[in-house]
Protein backbone atom coordinates (compact mmCIF):
# COMPACT_ATOMS: atom_id res chain seq x y z
CA UNK A 1 0.00 0.00 0.00
CA UNK A 2 1.32 3.46 -0.92
CA UNK A 3 1.29 6.16 1.78
CA UNK A 4 0.11 9.62 0.76
CA UNK A 5 1.78 12.47 2.60
CA UNK A 6 0.90 16.12 2.89
CA UNK A 7 3.69 17.11 0.52
CA UNK A 8 2.42 15.00 -2.40
CA UNK A 9 1.69 18.17 -4.38
CA UNK A 10 5.24 19.27 -3.79
CA UNK A 11 6.51 15.95 -5.18
CA UNK A 12 4.38 16.31 -8.32
CA UNK A 13 5.59 19.88 -8.76
CA UNK A 14 9.19 18.77 -8.42
CA UNK A 15 8.71 16.05 -11.04
CA UNK A 16 7.00 18.51 -13.38
CA UNK A 17 9.81 21.03 -13.04
CA UNK A 18 12.42 18.35 -13.56
CA UNK A 19 10.58 17.07 -16.67
CA UNK A 20 10.29 20.56 -18.07
CA UNK A 21 13.95 21.27 -17.43
CA UNK A 22 14.86 18.10 -19.31
CA UNK A 23 12.69 19.05 -22.29
CA UNK A 24 14.08 22.53 -22.69
CA UNK A 25 17.68 21.76 -21.81
CA UNK A 26 17.70 23.78 -18.58
CA UNK A 27 19.89 22.78 -15.63
CA UNK A 28 17.79 24.75 -13.13
CA UNK A 29 17.33 22.99 -9.77
CA UNK A 30 13.90 22.15 -8.38
CA UNK A 31 12.42 24.13 -5.51
CA UNK A 32 14.19 23.67 -2.21
CA UNK A 33 13.93 24.92 1.34
CA UNK A 34 12.18 22.03 3.07
CA UNK A 35 12.06 22.12 6.86
CA UNK A 36 12.76 19.06 8.98
CA UNK A 37 12.96 18.51 12.73
CA UNK A 38 15.22 15.99 14.47
CA UNK A 39 14.15 15.18 18.03
CA UNK A 40 16.43 13.22 20.34
CA UNK A 41 15.98 11.94 23.88
CA UNK A 42 19.39 13.20 24.98
CA UNK A 43 19.88 15.80 27.71
CA UNK A 44 21.98 18.86 26.93
CA UNK A 45 24.89 17.32 28.86
CA UNK A 46 25.29 14.37 26.45
CA UNK A 47 28.12 15.36 24.10
CA UNK A 48 27.76 12.18 22.03
CA UNK A 49 24.97 13.86 20.06
CA UNK A 50 27.37 16.50 18.72
CA UNK A 51 28.18 14.11 15.87
CA UNK A 52 24.52 13.90 14.87
CA UNK A 53 24.20 17.68 15.12
CA UNK A 54 27.18 17.97 12.79
CA UNK A 55 25.59 15.46 10.41
CA UNK A 56 22.29 17.29 10.08
CA UNK A 57 24.12 20.59 9.63
CA UNK A 58 26.18 19.14 6.79
CA UNK A 59 23.19 17.44 5.19
CA UNK A 60 21.12 20.61 5.49
CA UNK A 61 23.77 22.68 3.72
CA UNK A 62 24.25 20.11 0.98
CA UNK A 63 20.54 19.62 0.33
CA UNK A 64 19.49 23.24 0.77
CA UNK A 65 17.08 22.52 3.64
CA UNK A 66 16.59 23.62 7.24
CA UNK A 67 16.99 21.03 9.99
CA UNK A 68 16.11 21.94 13.56
CA UNK A 69 17.56 19.87 16.41
CA UNK A 70 15.36 19.64 19.52
CA UNK A 71 15.72 17.67 22.74
CA UNK A 72 14.52 17.60 26.36
CA UNK A 73 17.15 19.57 28.27
CA UNK A 74 17.26 17.09 31.17
CA UNK A 75 16.44 13.95 29.17
CA UNK A 76 12.89 13.76 30.53
CA UNK A 77 10.90 11.54 28.14
CA UNK A 78 7.55 13.14 28.93
CA UNK A 79 9.12 16.43 27.86
CA UNK A 80 10.36 14.72 24.70
CA UNK A 81 6.81 13.59 23.90
CA UNK A 82 5.64 17.19 24.17
CA UNK A 83 8.43 18.29 21.83
CA UNK A 84 7.25 15.76 19.23
CA UNK A 85 3.71 17.17 19.53
CA UNK A 86 4.99 20.73 19.14
CA UNK A 87 7.08 19.77 16.13
CA UNK A 88 4.09 18.11 14.45
CA UNK A 89 1.98 21.21 15.10
CA UNK A 90 4.47 23.28 13.08
CA UNK A 91 3.81 21.05 10.01
CA UNK A 92 7.39 20.36 8.96
CA UNK A 93 8.23 18.43 5.79
CA UNK A 94 9.49 15.57 7.93
CA UNK A 95 10.30 14.49 11.49
CA UNK A 96 13.33 12.44 12.54
CA UNK A 97 12.94 11.00 16.03
CA UNK A 98 14.38 8.44 18.42
CA UNK A 99 12.16 5.78 19.98
CA UNK A 100 13.57 6.26 23.46
CA UNK A 101 10.44 4.75 25.04
CA UNK A 102 7.87 3.20 22.72
CA UNK A 103 4.96 3.53 25.13
CA UNK A 104 5.65 7.20 25.91
CA UNK A 105 6.24 8.27 22.30
CA UNK A 106 3.76 6.08 20.45
CA UNK A 107 0.91 8.60 20.67
CA UNK A 108 2.79 11.72 19.51
CA UNK A 109 4.59 9.89 16.69
CA UNK A 110 1.50 8.17 15.29
CA UNK A 111 -0.41 11.46 15.52
CA UNK A 112 2.27 13.16 13.43
CA UNK A 113 2.10 10.39 10.85
CA UNK A 114 -1.72 10.62 10.80
CA UNK A 115 -1.32 14.30 9.81
CA UNK A 116 0.64 13.21 6.75
CA UNK A 117 4.08 14.12 8.09
CA UNK A 118 6.79 11.66 6.95
CA UNK A 119 8.61 10.23 9.98
CA UNK A 120 11.95 8.45 10.16
CA UNK A 121 13.07 6.87 13.44
CA UNK A 122 16.73 6.71 14.37
CA UNK A 123 19.09 5.53 17.10
CA UNK A 124 16.92 4.16 19.91
CA UNK A 125 14.20 1.62 19.30
CA UNK A 126 13.91 -1.32 16.95
CA UNK A 127 12.94 -1.88 13.35
CA UNK A 128 9.81 -3.68 14.52
CA UNK A 129 8.77 -0.76 16.73
CA UNK A 130 9.39 1.69 13.90
CA UNK A 131 7.24 -0.35 11.52
CA UNK A 132 4.42 -0.65 14.04
CA UNK A 133 4.38 3.12 14.45
CA UNK A 134 4.08 3.56 10.70
CA UNK A 135 7.44 5.28 10.22
CA UNK A 136 9.07 5.17 6.80
CA UNK A 137 12.27 3.55 8.07
CA UNK A 138 14.52 3.03 11.07
CA UNK A 139 18.18 3.96 10.87
CA UNK A 140 20.19 2.70 13.81
CA UNK A 141 21.90 -0.16 15.56
CA UNK A 142 20.14 -3.32 16.80
CA UNK A 143 21.04 -2.79 20.45
CA UNK A 144 20.58 -6.32 21.74
CA UNK A 145 22.70 -7.68 18.89
CA UNK A 146 25.41 -5.12 19.64
CA UNK A 147 25.45 -6.11 23.30
CA UNK A 148 25.49 -9.78 22.36
CA UNK A 149 28.44 -9.23 20.05
CA UNK A 150 30.29 -7.46 22.85
CA UNK A 151 29.50 -10.33 25.20
CA UNK A 152 30.88 -12.88 22.74
CA UNK A 153 34.17 -11.01 22.71
CA UNK A 154 34.18 -10.92 26.51
CA UNK A 155 33.45 -14.65 26.74
CA UNK A 156 36.33 -15.41 24.39
CA UNK A 157 38.55 -13.38 26.72
CA UNK A 158 37.49 -15.54 29.69
CA UNK A 159 35.10 -13.08 31.38
CA UNK A 160 32.70 -14.60 33.93
CA UNK A 161 31.33 -11.61 35.87
CA UNK A 162 30.81 -8.06 34.65
CA UNK A 163 29.46 -4.62 35.45
CA UNK A 164 27.22 -2.80 32.97
CA UNK A 165 27.26 0.93 33.72
CA UNK A 166 23.90 2.20 32.43
CA UNK A 167 23.81 5.99 32.39
CA UNK A 168 20.44 6.30 30.63
CA UNK A 169 18.45 3.74 32.54
CA UNK A 170 15.14 5.47 31.74
CA UNK A 171 15.60 4.46 28.10
CA UNK A 172 14.36 0.83 27.95
CA UNK A 173 16.50 0.08 24.91
CA UNK A 174 19.63 0.67 26.99
CA UNK A 175 18.86 -2.47 28.97
CA UNK A 176 18.96 -4.47 25.72
CA UNK A 177 22.65 -3.69 25.44
CA UNK A 178 23.38 -5.04 28.91
CA UNK A 179 21.03 -8.01 28.48
CA UNK A 180 22.65 -9.04 25.21
CA UNK A 181 26.07 -8.95 26.89
CA UNK A 182 24.83 -11.13 29.76
CA UNK A 183 23.15 -13.61 27.42
CA UNK A 184 26.31 -14.04 25.37
CA UNK A 185 28.19 -14.84 28.58
CA UNK A 186 25.41 -17.20 29.67
CA UNK A 187 24.83 -15.42 33.00
CA UNK A 188 21.96 -13.55 34.63
CA UNK A 189 22.03 -9.78 34.29
CA UNK A 190 20.71 -9.11 37.81
CA UNK A 191 22.96 -6.94 39.95
CA UNK A 192 25.52 -6.71 37.15
CA UNK A 193 23.76 -3.66 35.71
CA UNK A 194 23.65 -0.43 37.70
CA UNK A 195 21.66 2.75 37.16
CA UNK A 196 24.60 5.15 37.28
CA UNK A 197 22.82 8.41 36.53
CA UNK A 198 24.38 11.16 34.40
CA UNK A 199 26.56 13.03 36.89
CA UNK A 200 30.27 12.15 36.35
CA UNK A 201 31.13 12.17 40.05
CA UNK A 202 28.14 10.00 40.89
CA UNK A 203 29.03 7.55 38.13
CA UNK A 204 32.61 7.30 39.32
CA UNK A 205 31.56 6.68 42.93
CA UNK A 206 28.98 4.06 41.98
CA UNK A 207 31.47 2.16 39.85
CA UNK A 208 34.03 2.17 42.64
CA UNK A 209 31.45 1.04 45.19
CA UNK A 210 30.31 -1.82 42.96
CA UNK A 211 33.84 -3.05 42.30
CA UNK A 212 34.63 -2.99 46.04
CA UNK A 213 31.49 -4.97 46.91
CA UNK A 214 31.93 -7.38 43.98
CA UNK A 215 35.70 -8.00 43.82
CA UNK A 216 35.32 -10.92 41.39
CA UNK A 217 34.12 -8.56 38.64
CA UNK A 218 36.47 -9.09 35.71
CA UNK A 219 34.81 -6.97 33.01
CA UNK A 220 33.04 -3.64 32.53
CA UNK A 221 30.69 -2.51 29.79
CA UNK A 222 29.81 1.18 29.56
CA UNK A 223 27.07 2.52 27.30
CA UNK A 224 28.81 5.61 25.94
CA UNK A 225 31.24 8.42 26.78
CA UNK A 226 28.98 9.73 29.55
CA UNK A 227 29.63 6.59 31.59
CA UNK A 228 32.96 5.54 30.05
CA UNK A 229 34.91 8.64 31.04
CA UNK A 230 34.07 8.52 34.79
CA UNK A 231 34.63 4.75 34.76
CA UNK A 232 38.14 5.28 33.41
CA UNK A 233 38.71 7.71 36.29
CA UNK A 234 37.36 5.19 38.80
CA UNK A 235 39.69 2.46 37.59
CA UNK A 236 42.61 4.86 37.73
CA UNK A 237 41.82 5.85 41.33
CA UNK A 238 41.53 2.19 42.35
CA UNK A 239 44.77 1.19 40.62
CA UNK A 240 42.86 -1.17 38.30
CA UNK A 241 43.57 0.52 34.97
CA UNK A 242 44.26 -2.19 32.41
CA UNK A 243 43.41 -4.99 34.85
CA UNK A 244 39.69 -5.30 33.96
CA UNK A 245 38.37 -6.26 30.53
CA UNK A 246 36.73 -3.02 29.41
CA UNK A 247 34.38 -2.49 26.48
CA UNK A 248 32.21 0.49 25.67
CA UNK A 249 29.61 1.73 23.27
CA UNK A 250 30.43 4.73 21.10
CA UNK A 251 33.55 6.77 20.60
CA UNK A 252 35.22 9.93 21.89
CA UNK A 253 38.74 11.27 21.93
CA UNK A 254 39.26 9.93 25.46
CA UNK A 255 37.89 6.51 24.53
CA UNK A 256 40.10 6.39 21.44
CA UNK A 257 43.17 7.12 23.58
CA UNK A 258 42.18 4.36 26.01
CA UNK A 259 41.79 1.88 23.15
CA UNK A 260 45.27 2.75 21.88
CA UNK A 261 46.65 2.31 25.41
CA UNK A 262 45.07 -1.18 25.79
CA UNK A 263 42.85 0.08 28.62
CA UNK A 264 39.63 -0.31 26.61
CA UNK A 265 39.48 -3.44 24.48
CA UNK A 266 36.85 -2.23 22.04
CA UNK A 267 34.43 0.58 21.30
CA UNK A 268 31.17 -0.25 19.53
CA UNK A 269 30.62 2.17 16.67
CA UNK A 270 27.00 2.70 15.62
CA UNK A 271 28.05 5.45 13.18
CA UNK A 272 25.86 8.26 14.52
CA UNK A 273 26.84 10.49 11.62
CA UNK A 274 24.79 8.26 9.33
CA UNK A 275 21.85 8.41 11.73
CA UNK A 276 21.69 12.17 11.30
CA UNK A 277 22.82 12.55 7.71
CA UNK A 278 20.84 9.86 5.88
CA UNK A 279 17.32 10.79 7.09
CA UNK A 280 17.79 14.37 5.91
CA UNK A 281 18.95 13.24 2.47
CA UNK A 282 16.19 10.63 2.18
CA UNK A 283 13.40 12.95 3.31
CA UNK A 284 14.59 15.64 0.92
CA UNK A 285 14.50 13.23 -2.00
CA UNK A 286 11.07 12.03 -0.95
CA UNK A 287 9.77 15.59 -0.84
CA UNK A 288 11.25 16.57 -4.20
CA UNK A 289 11.09 13.42 -6.29
CA UNK A 290 8.91 10.90 -4.44
CA UNK A 291 11.73 8.35 -4.17
CA UNK A 292 12.49 6.30 -1.09
CA UNK A 293 14.85 3.36 -0.32
CA UNK A 294 13.44 0.04 0.79
CA UNK A 295 13.74 -1.25 4.34
CA UNK A 296 15.60 -0.32 7.50
CA UNK A 297 19.29 0.60 7.59
CA UNK A 298 21.60 -0.81 10.24
CA UNK A 299 24.26 1.81 10.93
CA UNK A 300 26.05 -0.55 13.35
CA UNK A 301 27.45 -2.33 15.22
CA UNK A 302 31.05 -2.08 14.22
CA UNK A 303 33.90 -2.81 16.64
CA UNK A 304 36.79 -0.38 16.97
CA UNK A 305 39.92 -1.95 18.44
CA UNK A 306 43.58 -1.11 18.66
CA UNK A 307 44.07 -2.73 15.25
CA UNK A 308 41.80 -0.25 13.44
CA UNK A 309 41.62 2.78 15.74
CA UNK A 310 44.01 4.77 13.54
CA UNK A 311 41.43 4.77 10.76
CA UNK A 312 38.77 6.55 12.79
CA UNK A 313 40.31 8.36 15.78
CA UNK A 314 40.81 11.68 13.98
CA UNK A 315 37.06 11.77 13.30
CA UNK A 316 35.95 10.97 16.86
CA UNK A 317 33.23 13.33 18.01
CA UNK A 318 32.82 14.82 14.52
CA UNK A 319 32.04 12.08 12.02
CA UNK A 320 32.40 8.94 14.18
Amino acid sequence: MFKIYKNTAKVFLAVSVLFGATMFGSSAAVASGEKFVLISHAPDSDSWWNTIKNAISTAGEQMGVDVDYRNPTTGDLADMARIVEQAAASNPDGIIVTIADYDVLKGPITSAIAKGIPVVTINSGTREQSESLGALAHIGQPEYDAGYGAGKRAKAAGVTEFLCVNHFFTNPVSVDRCQGYADALGVDLGHQMIDSGQDPTEIKNKVMAHLRSHPSTDAILTLGPTSAHPTLAALDDMGKTGDIYFGTFDLSGEIAAAVKADVISFAIDQQPYLQGYLPVVFLTNLSRYGVWPSGAINSGPGFITKSNISLVEKYAGVYR
